[in-house]
């Protein structure tokens, strides 16, 4: 299963105390078994390393982008998960159950 957990973030706003509330749910993603995975500052292997995730990790893909291709567990593929402000990991390390894009492209 591709899916490990959904979690629901609220957004509320509005005006004159009226409340507006915007679902999104983001979805988590297992990283491939017995693999530390590095993180790095961008989509490739020429940046740098910012932490490294332990294994048995979940990560959220907020959005993904092409870069360095990288072969690994799940294959090989150029497309780059983004996982938090400046920090990407390879796709083809992360389980989505599919071989190209599962969520909208970074901007």
């Amino acid at each position: 299963m591709s899916v490990d957990s959904v979690e629901n973030a609220r957004d509320n706003t509005g005006e004159g105390g009226a409340e507006q509330a915007v679902a999104a749910t983001v979805r988590y993603y297992s990283v491939a078994p017995g693999v530390n995975l590095n993180v790095r500052s961008g989509p490739g292997t020429a940046y740098p390393v910012v932490r490294t995730l332990s294994q048995g990790a979940k990560v959220p893909i907020y959005c993904q982008t092409p870069g360095t291709t990288v072969s690994g567990p799940y294959g090989t593929s150029n497309i780059w998960d983004n996982i938090g402000n400046g920090e990407y990991v390879a796709d083809s390390y992360v389980y989505t159950g599919a071989d190209g894009y599962v969520t909208s492209r970074c901007s």
